[in-house]
Protein backbone atom coordinates (compact mmCIF):
# COMPACT_ATOMS: atom_id res chain seq x y z
CA UNK A 1 0.00 0.00 0.00
CA UNK A 2 1.43 3.48 -0.90
CA UNK A 3 2.61 5.46 2.15
CA UNK A 4 0.12 8.26 1.45
CA UNK A 5 -2.85 5.90 1.63
CA UNK A 6 -1.42 4.07 4.65
CA UNK A 7 -1.08 7.35 6.56
CA UNK A 8 -4.58 8.43 5.49
CA UNK A 9 -6.02 5.09 6.64
CA UNK A 10 -4.33 5.41 10.03
CA UNK A 11 -5.62 8.97 10.34
CA UNK A 12 -9.20 7.87 9.59
CA UNK A 13 -8.97 4.98 12.07
CA UNK A 14 -7.58 7.28 14.76
CA UNK A 15 -10.43 9.69 14.18
CA UNK A 16 -13.04 6.96 14.41
CA UNK A 17 -11.46 5.62 17.60
CA UNK A 18 -11.59 9.08 19.14
CA UNK A 19 -15.25 9.47 18.24
CA UNK A 20 -16.16 6.08 19.68
CA UNK A 21 -14.18 6.72 22.86
CA UNK A 22 -15.79 10.13 23.31
CA UNK A 23 -19.18 8.43 23.05
CA UNK A 24 -18.14 6.07 25.84
CA UNK A 25 -18.37 2.95 23.66
CA UNK A 26 -14.81 1.80 24.41
CA UNK A 27 -15.06 2.38 28.12
CA UNK A 28 -15.21 -0.95 29.92
CA UNK A 29 -15.68 -1.33 33.68
CA UNK A 30 -13.03 0.40 35.75
CA UNK A 31 -10.25 -1.80 37.05
CA UNK A 32 -10.42 -2.74 40.74
CA UNK A 33 -8.00 -0.57 42.70
CA UNK A 34 -7.58 -2.83 45.74
CA UNK A 35 -5.04 -2.12 48.49
CA UNK A 36 -2.81 0.91 47.82
CA UNK A 37 0.57 -0.45 46.70
CA UNK A 38 2.91 -0.63 49.71
CA UNK A 39 6.55 0.44 49.72
CA UNK A 40 9.21 -1.87 48.28
CA UNK A 41 10.87 -4.61 50.29
CA UNK A 42 14.08 -2.58 50.56
CA UNK A 43 12.21 0.47 51.84
CA UNK A 44 10.22 -1.66 54.28
CA UNK A 45 13.45 -3.15 55.65
CA UNK A 46 14.82 0.36 56.11
CA UNK A 47 11.63 1.51 57.85
CA UNK A 48 11.60 -1.53 60.12
CA UNK A 49 15.16 -0.89 61.24
CA UNK A 50 14.10 2.56 62.45
CA UNK A 51 11.03 1.49 64.42
CA UNK A 52 11.15 1.59 68.20
CA UNK A 53 11.07 -1.84 69.87
CA UNK A 54 8.83 -1.81 72.94
CA UNK A 55 6.64 -4.10 75.01
CA UNK A 56 2.96 -3.83 74.11
CA UNK A 57 0.46 -2.48 76.63
CA UNK A 58 -3.29 -3.11 76.17
CA UNK A 59 -4.31 -1.05 79.23
CA UNK A 60 -7.41 1.06 78.57
CA UNK A 61 -8.13 -0.21 75.05
CA UNK A 62 -11.65 0.17 73.70
CA UNK A 63 -12.53 -0.22 70.03
CA UNK A 64 -14.90 2.74 70.30
CA UNK A 65 -11.86 4.97 70.84
CA UNK A 66 -11.20 4.57 67.08
CA UNK A 67 -14.31 6.09 65.41
CA UNK A 68 -15.26 4.20 62.24
CA UNK A 69 -16.76 3.88 59.71
CA UNK A 70 -16.98 7.60 58.96
CA UNK A 71 -18.70 9.25 55.98
CA UNK A 72 -16.29 9.67 53.09
CA UNK A 73 -18.47 11.13 50.34
CA UNK A 74 -22.21 11.65 50.02
CA UNK A 75 -23.92 8.66 51.63
CA UNK A 76 -20.82 6.44 51.43
CA UNK A 77 -18.86 5.50 54.53
CA UNK A 78 -15.36 4.02 54.63
CA UNK A 79 -16.52 0.40 54.49
CA UNK A 80 -18.63 1.07 51.43
CA UNK A 81 -15.81 2.91 49.67
CA UNK A 82 -13.45 -0.04 50.21
CA UNK A 83 -16.07 -2.55 49.09
CA UNK A 84 -16.47 -0.59 45.85
CA UNK A 85 -12.70 -0.18 45.43
CA UNK A 86 -11.75 -3.79 46.07
CA UNK A 87 -14.66 -5.48 44.31
CA UNK A 88 -15.50 -6.24 40.69
CA UNK A 89 -18.65 -4.89 39.01
CA UNK A 90 -19.94 -3.60 42.34
CA UNK A 91 -23.39 -2.01 42.19
CA UNK A 92 -24.60 0.22 45.02
CA UNK A 93 -28.05 1.50 45.93
CA UNK A 94 -28.98 5.09 46.75
CA UNK A 95 -27.68 4.70 50.30
CA UNK A 96 -24.33 3.40 48.96
CA UNK A 97 -24.87 -0.18 50.16
CA UNK A 98 -23.38 -2.79 47.81
CA UNK A 99 -26.22 -4.74 46.20
CA UNK A 100 -24.16 -6.93 43.87
CA UNK A 101 -20.60 -7.62 42.75
CA UNK A 102 -17.80 -10.01 43.60
CA UNK A 103 -14.87 -9.80 45.98
CA UNK A 104 -11.64 -11.77 45.83
CA UNK A 105 -9.98 -12.19 49.22
CA UNK A 106 -6.21 -11.99 48.81
CA UNK A 107 -5.65 -13.51 52.26
CA UNK A 108 -7.19 -16.91 51.46
CA UNK A 109 -8.01 -16.92 47.74
CA UNK A 110 -11.80 -17.10 48.18
CA UNK A 111 -14.26 -15.18 46.01
CA UNK A 112 -17.57 -13.92 47.39
CA UNK A 113 -20.68 -12.54 45.70
CA UNK A 114 -22.35 -11.09 48.80
CA UNK A 115 -20.95 -8.07 50.64
CA UNK A 116 -22.12 -9.64 53.91
CA UNK A 117 -19.42 -12.31 53.47
CA UNK A 118 -16.69 -9.67 53.37
CA UNK A 119 -15.06 -7.70 56.18
CA UNK A 120 -12.88 -4.64 55.83
CA UNK A 121 -9.68 -5.57 57.63
CA UNK A 122 -7.55 -3.02 59.43
CA UNK A 123 -4.26 -4.51 58.26
CA UNK A 124 -2.62 -3.18 61.42
CA UNK A 125 -5.45 -3.92 63.88
CA UNK A 126 -6.86 -1.16 66.06
CA UNK A 127 -5.89 -2.98 69.26
CA UNK A 128 -2.37 -3.53 67.90
CA UNK A 129 -2.10 0.18 67.17
CA UNK A 130 -3.28 1.00 70.70
CA UNK A 131 -0.66 -1.34 72.16
CA UNK A 132 2.02 0.29 70.00
CA UNK A 133 1.47 3.95 70.76
CA UNK A 134 -2.03 4.98 69.67
CA UNK A 135 -3.10 5.13 73.32
CA UNK A 136 -1.44 8.56 73.43
CA UNK A 137 -3.13 9.86 70.27
CA UNK A 138 -6.02 12.28 70.00
CA UNK A 139 -9.40 10.86 69.00
CA UNK A 140 -9.03 12.68 65.68
CA UNK A 141 -5.79 10.86 64.87
CA UNK A 142 -7.27 7.51 65.87
CA UNK A 143 -10.22 8.23 63.58
CA UNK A 144 -7.84 8.99 60.70
CA UNK A 145 -6.00 5.73 61.33
CA UNK A 146 -9.21 3.68 61.44
CA UNK A 147 -10.44 5.15 58.14
CA UNK A 148 -7.17 5.56 56.23
CA UNK A 149 -7.76 5.08 52.51
CA UNK A 150 -4.36 6.47 51.48
CA UNK A 151 -1.97 4.09 53.22
CA UNK A 152 -2.21 0.28 52.64
CA UNK A 153 -4.26 -0.16 55.80
CA UNK A 154 -7.78 -1.19 54.71
CA UNK A 155 -8.66 -4.20 52.56
CA UNK A 156 -11.75 -6.29 51.82
CA UNK A 157 -11.27 -9.95 52.84
CA UNK A 158 -13.25 -13.03 53.84
CA UNK A 159 -15.10 -12.20 57.06
CA UNK A 160 -14.19 -15.30 59.07
CA UNK A 161 -10.53 -14.99 58.04
CA UNK A 162 -10.49 -11.44 59.33
CA UNK A 163 -12.16 -12.59 62.54
CA UNK A 164 -9.59 -15.39 62.96
CA UNK A 165 -6.81 -12.85 62.55
CA UNK A 166 -8.33 -10.65 65.24
CA UNK A 167 -5.68 -8.37 66.75
CA UNK A 168 -2.68 -10.60 65.97
CA UNK A 169 0.56 -9.31 64.49
CA UNK A 170 2.80 -11.17 61.97
CA UNK A 171 4.53 -13.10 64.75
CA UNK A 172 1.36 -15.16 65.27
CA UNK A 173 -0.77 -14.67 62.15
CA UNK A 174 -0.13 -14.38 58.42
CA UNK A 175 -2.34 -14.77 55.33
CA UNK A 176 -2.66 -18.43 54.31
CA UNK A 177 -1.81 -17.45 50.72
CA UNK A 178 1.98 -17.39 50.81
CA UNK A 179 2.00 -15.35 47.57
CA UNK A 180 0.50 -12.41 49.46
CA UNK A 181 2.77 -12.44 52.49
CA UNK A 182 5.41 -10.13 51.05
CA UNK A 183 2.78 -7.52 50.22
CA UNK A 184 1.27 -7.94 53.68
CA UNK A 185 4.46 -7.33 55.65
CA UNK A 186 5.53 -4.43 53.43
CA UNK A 187 2.15 -2.82 54.07
CA UNK A 188 2.34 -3.57 57.81
CA UNK A 189 5.72 -1.89 58.19
CA UNK A 190 4.70 1.10 56.07
CA UNK A 191 1.64 1.76 58.21
CA UNK A 192 3.55 1.41 61.46
CA UNK A 193 6.31 3.69 60.17
CA UNK A 194 3.92 6.36 58.92
CA UNK A 195 2.06 6.50 62.22
CA UNK A 196 5.16 6.25 64.40
CA UNK A 197 4.06 3.01 66.06
CA UNK A 198 6.43 0.64 67.83
CA UNK A 199 6.99 -3.09 67.32
CA UNK A 200 7.60 -5.76 69.95
CA UNK A 201 10.61 -8.04 69.66
CA UNK A 202 8.75 -11.11 68.35
CA UNK A 203 6.91 -8.98 65.80
CA UNK A 204 10.14 -7.39 64.58
CA UNK A 205 11.85 -10.76 64.24
CA UNK A 206 8.94 -12.17 62.21
CA UNK A 207 8.87 -9.11 59.98
CA UNK A 208 12.63 -9.33 59.36
CA UNK A 209 12.31 -12.99 58.37
CA UNK A 210 9.45 -12.35 55.93
CA UNK A 211 11.01 -9.23 54.48
CA UNK A 212 14.26 -11.09 53.79
CA UNK A 213 12.38 -12.82 50.97
CA UNK A 214 10.78 -9.65 49.55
Amino acid sequence: MPKFYARRRLSILAGLTGLIASAGLLNGPAASAALPTPVSGATARSYLASLTVATEDRTGYNRDLFPHWITQSGACNTREVVLKRDGTNVQQDSSCAATSGSWYSVYDGATWSAASDVDIDHLVPLAEAWDSGADSWTTSRRQSFANDLTRPQLIAVTDNVNQAKGDQDPATWMPSRTAYRCTYVRAWVQVKYYYGLSVDSAEKSALQNYLANC
